[in-house]
């Protein structure tokens, strides 16, 4: 069982405090997606468990060994970086092969590990031919291709696939879906993508500041934010936040829209859950894609708004407005015909509204 877990796991460099005593388990054959902006300490605990950096304390276990003081060679894991980092004098089957070749391994052994492989990634064809016959995308091929022959119980992927255009990224992700169903083992993938995350992974780790802000599935990431700071970072375009208070008997929440009287009605769970907080004010969330075309005018659940830009994406239509200090933005079908400075009328789902504690940011 290639399982994985982090217990308590630091990381200094100097007195910069990097990673904030990690805790995570990772189950065997499980994607799992480390996600967050640069310098949350994503790839810096993703080097910890392949070995390439000291751990200042805790621990890390593979397969329930604690691996802390093995060299990464001894780690039975493979790691596949952003920039292939393969050898420009061999050709792809020289590439593929090389670790296996240091290890002693019989030719006909690395032959059928090397062709299984290429096979995999559809790359059969191009054993022969040196890095700079191939597309950026074989490149990748490639890489993932010498991390597969070696078997290993772990793979490790940093950002692999930010140096592709964004055309081949699509198309790699579903190849990289692919893989993992047909190479049955435990990915450890970092990105800064929260589309990658989304659609690759089987449990996103969202970071921030060394720590671990949520971990769960994407539909529950997504869905259910614990902080503010997982809710903006999870979603394209960001969810919208607006400050509100709570009514005096915490059905609903009156939004601070510059006097406009928006009114947001709660539904009956989340109405519980601030039964104590009437009159509080809240940090309210909503996603673009929550709101949808009114034609009822003023009233519950309808926010009427004069539109500031629109940007037509093909498939939907953006459209930005002002809502008292917060700026806004909504999904809306393609077909809507409204022009800059016109006036639109929005229905609020109230099922999936956020609201958050502004102190704390954490989601009531």
């Amino acid at each position: 069982m290639a399982s994985v877990s982090l217990s308590n796991l630091v990381k200094y460099y100097g007195d910069t405090h990097v990673v904030r005593s990690i805790n995570l388990e990772i189950e065997h054959n499980q994607f799992v997606a480390l996600i967050g902006p640069s310098g949350c300490g994503k790839s810096t605990t993703l080097r910890m468990i392949a070995g390439l950096e000291d751990i200042s304390d805790g621990e890390v276990r593979i397969d329930g060994k604690v691996v802390n003081e093995l060299e990464p060679k001894d780690r039975d894991i493979a790691m596949v970086f952003q920039d292939y980092a393969l050898y420009p004098h061999m050709n792809v089957f020289e590439n593929m092969s090389f670790g296996l070749s240091v290890q002693k391994v019989p030719a006909a052994e690395i032959k059928l590990r090397v062709d299984e492989a290429a096979a995999i990634l559809n790359i059969s064809d191009l054993l022969l031919r040196k890095p700079k016959q191939l597309s950026g995308g074989q490149r990748q091929r490639v890489a993932m291709g010498r991390a597969i022959v070696r078997r290993p119980k772990v793979f490790l992927f940093d950002e692999p696939l930010s140096n592709l255009d964004a055309k081949l990224r699509v198309q790699m992700r579903t190849e990289m879906k692919k893989l993992h169903r047909r190479v049955a083992t435990t990915v450890i993938y970092v990105t800064h993508d929260q589309v990658e995350a989304m659609t690759l992974a089987d449990k996103i780790v969202v970071m921030r500041g060394g720590i671990i802000e949520q971990a769960g599935t994407p539909d529950t990431i997504y869905n259910q934010p614990a902080t503010m700071f997982v809710a903006g970072f999870i979603g394209s375009p960001t969810m919208n936040f607006i400050d509100g208070t709570i009514s005096a008997d915490a059905t609903a929440v009156r939004l601070h829209d510059g006097g406009n009287g928006h009114v947001l009605a709660l539904p009956s769970e989340l109405a519980a859950r601030v039964a104590s907080r009437a009159h509080d004010i809240v940090k309210v969330g909503i996603r673009p894609e929550n709101m949808s075309l009114s034609s009822r005018g003023a009233g519950s659940n309808v926010i009427t708004a004069k539109v500031d830009v629109i940007e037509p994406l093909g498939s939907d239509t953006l459209v930005f407005f002002p809502l008292g200090k917060a700026e806004m933005v909504a999904r809306v079908p393609p077909t809507t015909r409204i022009a800059a400075g016109g006036e639109l009328a929005l229905s609020v789902d109230a099922a999936h509204l956020h609201l958050f504690d502004p102190l704390t940011e954490r989601a009531i």
